[in-house]
């Protein structure tokens, strides 16, 4: 290719940016990933807290438990929800990066699809003008 695309240094750039959204994507889900394990672990101990108090103190103590177990299973819906809303807004990114890169990309594809065009005009026209000046010297050699 005689012509290099002169946006490339910029689609490398799109794709760096690309790759770094990705990133911030794939840690945003594996955090999000997390805490719901945490939530369900939590949700699953809270529903099997044994209710078989012996003594008023044991009670107290296993009541005193579930509300500790429902104020932890608390913090961690509201860290679901914020990283939920981290998570979309990382997967907006992703998006945006990977559709600027995509515009990039396209318009390579097109450089490189009329570089080649070029190249193949040229050359037809260089395979052209030997046809023809082959047959100019043939026409010539036969008049004599």
């Amino acid at each position: 290719m005689s012509r290099q695309f002169s946006l490339v240094g910029l689609l490398r750039l799109r794709h760096l940016q690309q790759d770094e959204a990705a990133g911030k994507l794939a840690s945003a889900n594996a955090r999000l990933d997390a805490t719901s394990v945490q939530r369900n672990r939590a949700r699953a101990a809270l529903g099997a807290a044994r209710s078989d108090a012996t003594s008023t103190e044991t009670l107290y103590a296993m009541a005193a438990g579930r509300v500790s177990m429902r104020s932890m299973l608390a913090d961690l819906d509201a860290m679901y929800a914020q990283q939920d809303a981290a998570a979309a807004a990382a997967q907006e990114v992703f998006g945006d990066a990977r559709a600027k890169a995509i515009a990039l990309e396209k318009l390579e594809t097109k450089h490189i699809e009329t570089v080649m065009a070029e190249e193949l005009r040229a050359e037809q026209n260089v395979i052209d003008e030997i046809a023809s000046t082959t047959w100019h010297v043939d026409r010539e050699g036969t008049r004599r």
